[in-house]
């Protein structure tokens, strides 16, 4: 009998020891997420490159994936034609009229002035005339109406030629800088939308997954690439009550994942301000508190990288 209750101690004290041995109160179970950055266009079109897999480490810069672009190529090439013309429309509106325009302004000029200097002459030789009385006052009268209207032909002629060599006027020109203007918005926009067929990561990270594949008709807006940065990678836990008056945020931490030699250190980036009730499903064995309050807490990127999406871990306090 004495043997029989030996044995039936020896088997029972460890496992009564191992029941009292209740988990570290300093400790808290949580899990890692994951903040997804879904990568997409503005633009519609067909998948033509996908340039990343799922799993694949990426840098800032590398090419993601690009779509059709052939509609974009034709509007950029118009935008530039016609930015070009409106420049050119600009220019002419401030040169003038052509130099063989100009010339024929310029003869008709000097010929207006010889016919001028003729006229006088034929003046000066009917007032003569006049005084002798060998000229009728009739041709006294056509010659002086002939030297006016010479003299006018004359100031007519400088006035054209004078436009002629200063162009359009003020308000014109504005218009043709303002219609250039706005051709050039247009070819700004058209580079735009060309460069948004193509997507590059804008920081170092996980293809957490792709959603279409090559040939596909991508709509505009629509995700094509999920990367999860290690930034955006983070453990969330549930703190009691009775524990939040401890914890400040910026607090260092310790993190335990299962299979790991070591934890890992990480630092309490969000406290809520707003107390939950414990959700019927949580990472831990026992609720200590009806009570608890949301902690967040993030990692240097070369320890980020270890952690994966729904992992449970241990959160030493």
């Amino acid at each position: 009998m004495k043997n029989w209750l030996d044995v039936f101690l020896i088997i029972l004290l460890p496992a009564f020891i191992a029941g009292c041995d209740k988990p570290p109160t300093n400790q808290i179970q949580g899990y890692v997420e994951g903040e997804f950055v879904y990568v997409s266009s503005p633009l519609a079109g067909t998948l033509t490159h996908l340039n990343v897999e799922r799993g694949q480490q990426v840098k800032s810069g590398d090419p993601l994936f690009e779509l059709d672009d052939v509609p974009e190529l034709a509007a950029l090439d118009e935008s530039q034609r016609r930015f070009a013309q409106a420049q050119a429309s600009v220019e002419d509106a401030k040169k003038g009229k052509r130099p063989p325009e100009i010339e024929s302004i310029q003869a008709q000029l000097s010929q207006a002035q010889v016919q001028e200097s003729m006229a006088e002459k034929d003046l000066s030789r009917n007032q003569a005339l006049a005084q002798t009385g060998a000229a009728a006052a009739q041709d006294l009268d056509h010659a002086k109406m002939a030297v006016d209207s010479d003299r006018q032909q004359i100031l007519h002629l400088q006035a054209d030629l004078q436009t002629a060599q200063m162009g359009m006027r003020v308000d014109q020109v504005d218009a043709a800088e303002q219609e250039a203007a706005a051709r050039n918005a247009q070819l700004a926009q058209a580079k735009w939308n060309l460069s948004q067929k193509r997507q590059e990561a804008f920081q170092s990270g996980v293809v957490f997954d792709t959603l279409y594949r090559t040939g596909e008709w991508v709509a505009a807006g629509r995700p094509i690439v999920v990367l999860l940065p290690p930034a955006n990678v983070k453990v969330r836990a549930f703190i009691p009550e009775s524990k939040l008056g401890g914890l400040h945020v910026g607090q260092t931490v310790s993190v335990a994942i299962d299979g790991a030699a070591h934890p890992i250190s990480g630092r309490v980036s969000f406290i809520s301000p707003q107390a939950e009730f414990t959700p019927p499903v949580i990472y831990s064995q026992e609720n200590r508190s009806k009570l608890v309050f949301l902690i967040e807490i993030v990692f240097d990127p070369a320890d980020a990288v270890t952690l994966h999406p729904g992992q449970p871990v241990e959160v030493q306090l």
